[in-house]
């Protein structure tokens, strides 16, 4: 069982997140992806949770065979909106019986309609004390550099932030291409007492479109002028783009001192690979 809190204690880590498909293309896909990716070394891989639980079983059954059939350790991600206690207790029970060691603990998405959330708790933090209360599993929590979108204000998000950091074991970043809006994250949690390691997350331009659409969702910056030359350009230039923006970005984080570098690959390995073999 291997804790990814004691992997970036001797850091730098280089990880990647997956989703689970739902098609067998998908499944050929993301197979391909983790043979390729392999040849990196990676540190762990996360992989994430359906809204309400919506890719519950999947999430599990990926995370189970990432793990057992690769020499890095698999991280599912769990939210708690929308869930009771006791199904939590025994999707974490089940995990640790099967040898998973880390989870990422999230509150996840209120109904789309405006409804109240359904479930027992509300709150990433709340998540957190169950596991740990059933687990000796690594904790990680998810931050948001450029401040959570419910959050009511900047200092409220950080005081937050710093105490729900500070009662997991690691934090992941939403993805964000300023790497000073990483800095200054990482500047107001320290002045608050918290130096718990977050984990950049960084994700390639590669589709505009869907990383806009992402962006407003979790109201993260998003950078047009670098959409645009992606967009407008040919085939051959696109790949380049792409990637020579992500490893400034990535050589940007290095210079400040990252832990590690988190890529949201969407079940892709060509990027990625070309990103880290810029970055030597």
């Amino acid at each position: 069982m291997s804790h990814i809190s004691a992997l970036l204690d001797s850091g730098p880590t280089v990880s990647v997140e997956l989703f689970p498909p739902k098609t067998p293309d998908g499944v050929t896909q993301l197979q391909r992806a983790i043979s390729e990716l392999s040849v990196i070394d990676l540190s762990f891989v996360s992989v994430t949770y359906g809204a309400g639980g919506s890719t519950r079983e999947l999430t599990r059954d990926l995370v189970v065979d990432i793990n057992a059939t690769n020499p890095f350790p698999a991280m599912p991600h769990l939210t708690c909106i929308g869930h009771t206690r006791s199904q939590l207790e025994t999707l974490i029970d089940d995990y640790v019986a099967s040898g998973i060691a880390n989870v990422l603990a999230l509150a996840g998405d209120p109904p789309a309609d405006g409804s109240p959330a359904a479930g027992d708790f509300h709150y990433a933090s709340e998540l957190v004390d169950l596991v740990r209360d059933r687990s000796n599993m690594a904790i990680a929590v998810a931050a948001f550099p450029e401040v959570h979108p419910r959050s009511a204000g900047r200092d409220e998000d950080r005081r937050h932030l710093a105490a729900k950091l500070m009662a997991a074991d690691f934090g992941i970043t939403q993805f964000f291409f300023d790497a000073d809006d990483y800095a200054r994250m990482i500047d107001e949690l320290s002045a608050l007492g918290c130096d718990t390691p977050v984990l950049p997350g960084i994700m390639p331009m590669s589709n505009p479109a869907t990383i806009r659409r992402f962006a407003e969702m979790n109201a993260a910056t998003f950078p047009e002028a670098l959409a645009a030359r992606v967009e407008e350009a040919t085939d051959g230039d696109r790949q380049a783009i792409v990637v020579e923006a992500a490893v400034a970005l990535c050589q940007r984080l290095r210079e400040i001192g990252v832990p590690g570098l988190h890529f949201y690959c969407l079940n892709r390995s060509e990027t990625t690979l070309a990103i880290l073999d810029a970055l030597g």
